[in-house]
């Protein structure tokens, strides 16, 4: 497979060198696209093999010369989300496969430029999912597929952000929702489609609130940051912040960001506490599915830990699944969990509650990018995939689909109709 890579930030890594580690005998990496060209020299030098000529590059203005010179057969979409469509046509047209990263896109508009395009090309993309492949998160799926808790009937879902992690978000591109959706589709779309995968259906109501509680003027003031700058890099009170991001003492954000401003203009360290910042950090939705399961589900960007904690309510018993991520953020220092943080208590009506013991595998999120990587670059040297983990564009829209109706109640105050919400755009997903 002939493989372009089209936004060569960080989160382009893993594709690449998943492909140049681990599948070099199987792929190859013809092209690197991005807008800023310090990070395109970066990631081609990182990428090109000694004693070859280097990897193609791009700037994001010559994408369709690319796709003409260098012919590639997949197109990886690691650009800012409200890009990703843009793409994923273009690639499309142009009879490419695509991989995308989460979230496909992050409005309806684009939503139906994508299944529309797809739908006449027959073209086929993955979206990706890798929460899906965590061993402890496979583990939930199949206790709720074989009925070991028998009907689900609610879902307890909670998941929060530290303020290392959390705050991240406000200080770069996501801050505004025309760049990302906010954070019930950027973030969100992960623990959505675990939830569509997990209950093996689709939502159809969402009543949601949110607000900016926490990332605000006010509690700069509070903390004791009065003068304070645009951004992190020169500012007078840089040193009392416990949100100051040292770019220039990490050797990656330098290389990545810092070095290449010049180009650009891009700031990676822009104030968490900016009045200008359109996103909530702050966010409950309630959603009701197709199967008649109910869920609770809450968000938090300013937490003291960061993890998850689930609870699903079954006709015969319930399930209880914590994953304490980061303990804690103290002196500075983020202490991230042991490997024993992940929990999965088993409660059936009439016995005792077990603790079961939850399956573990070396890599990042939990073990699950290696396995999903394995399963995209290498689907012929995997098991059969029994669990249905691979994500096309229809979970891809349907794990949006709950952030954009949550957005629309939000914004409206009122109960949102997903189904009615794409009538009125014209917009046919299929299940």
């Amino acid at each position: 497979m002939k493989i372009a890579i089209v936004g060569c930030g960080s989160r382009h890594k893993m594709f690449r060198d998943s492909v140049v580690e681990d599948y070099p005998d199987k792929h190859e990496i013809v092209a690197l696209c991005d807008s800023n060209a310090h990070r395109l020299n970066e990631a081609a030098k990182a990428v090109s093999q000694p004693g070859t000529n280097g990897v193609a590059t791009y700037l994001a203005a010559d994408f369709d010369r690319l796709i003409a010179e260098q012919k590639p057969d997949t197109v990886v979409v690691a650009t800012p989300d409200f890009l990703h469509s843009d793409y994923i046509i273009r690639a499309f047209e142009a009879g490419c496969d695509v991989i995308c990263e989460k979230p496909l896109t992050i409005d309806l508009s684009r939503l139906k430029q994508i299944v529309d395009t797809q739908r006449r090309t027959g073209r086929k993309i993955k979206v990706t999912f890798n929460y899906r492949y965590s061993p402890a998160r496979t583990q939930i799926k199949e206790l709720i597929a074989s009925g070991t808790i028998g009907e689900v009937t609610a879902v307890d879902f909670r998941w929060h952000l530290d303020r290392v992690h959390g705050a991240d978000y406000f200080r770069r591109w996501h801050r505004q929702k025309e760049n990302s959706g906010g954070l019930l589709v950027h973030k969100s779309t992960h623990h959505f489609d675990l939830l569509n995968w997990w209950l093996g259906t689709a939502p159809v109501e969402v009543l949601a609130s949110g607000r900016r509680a926490f990332y605000r003027p006010e509690m700069a003031k509070e903390l004791g940051l009065q003068g304070r700058g645009t951004r992190c890099t020169g500012c007078p009170v840089a040193h009392k912040c416990d949100f100051d991001l040292k770019m220039a003492e990490d050797a990656a954000l330098k290389s990545l960001y810092l070095d290449a401003e010049a180009d650009d203009g891009y700031f990676r360290d822009l104030c968490v506490f900016d009045e200008e910042i359109g996103i909530e950090d702050t966010m409950q939705a309630h959603i009701r599915y197709a199967s008649g399961v109910t869920a609770n589900y809450t968000l938090t960007a300013y937490s003291p830990w960061e993890g998850l904690e689930i609870k699903f309510q079954g006709t015969k018993g319930e399930i209880t699944h914590k994953h304490v991520e980061v303990h804690g953020v103290f002196g500075g220092e983020r202490a991230h969990a042991d490997e024993d943080a992940v929990t999965t208590e088993l409660n059936l009506a009439g016995q005792k509650p077990v603790m079961l013991e939850v399956p573990k595998a070396k890599g990042h999120h939990g073990g699950a990018d290696p396995v999903m990587l394995g399963y995209i670059f290498d689907p012929e040297g995997m098991e059969p995939d029994r669990y249905g983990r691979a994500s096309d564009h229809v979970a891809g829209a349907w794990s949006i689909l709950t952030g954009i109706a949550a957005n629309a109640s939000i914004e409206t105050g009122s109960l949102v109709n997903i189904p009615s919400m794409l009538r009125s755009r014209g917009i046919h997903i299929g299940a």
